[in-house]
């Protein structure tokens, strides 16, 4: 696999951390950098890390998790979402979902980077060394993250308490489309 390809198909992963990366900023409003860095960091690292765990576990079991990987990642983008969505249009005594708090960032994390699993078994099929095209990865999904963060956090201002709903049916229709993708034609 040449140099090219890694760098193309690392973009393509990195398009949804930079859609939910958008969406958290869009949400939070103001992302503190210490904040930015650390999202960055996790959507990066599971960006890297799950291409290993699809290369390792091979062709046996990949093809189990391949037949619903999509439904994980639409079920936890859409929970999330529907409480974005719920949490805005209540009143402020309801709780936000903070991307950073407890499990939300490994929810997050896992979810955005399912694809990169699938991807692992590319990997191990083509017999692909990992560690050119895992940097590749994990660096340009850090900083798509980066920038969807400062996006989302830059245009929030320019948005009403509807933000958080638009935030909430986006990280839906992230779901929806990670599924819809999946289907057979």
């Amino acid at each position: 696999m040449d140099l090219y390809s890694i760098v193309f198909i690392a973009i393509g992963l990195a398009m949804d951390v930079f859609s939910v990366a958008a969406v958290t900023g869009f949400t939070l409003k103001q992302v503190p950098l210490r904040q930015a860095v650390k999202i960055s960091l996790s959507f990066g690292s599971f960006h890297a890390l799950m291409p290993v765990i699809g290369w390792l576990i091979g062709s046996t079991i990949v093809e189990v998790i391949a037949a619903y990987d999509h439904w994980v990642a639409f079920l936890l983008l859409a929970f999330v979402g529907g409480r974005m969505i719920y949490g805005a249009t209540q009143e402020k005594n309801v709780e936000k979902i903070n991307i950073i708090k407890g499990y939300n960032l490994l929810l997050f994390s896992v979810a955005v980077s399912l694809d990169a699993l699938a991807l692992g078994l590319t990997f191990y099929l083509e017999k692909v060394a990992l560690a050119l095209p895992l940097a590749i990865i994990g660096v340009i999904a850090f900083f798509f993250t980066l920038a969807g963060l400062s996006i989302g956090s830059r245009t929030s201002r320019f948005f009403g308490k509807g933000v958080e709903v638009v935030g909430g049916v986006i990280l839906i229709a992230i779901g929806l489309r990670i599924v819809l993708t999946h289907m057979p034609s």
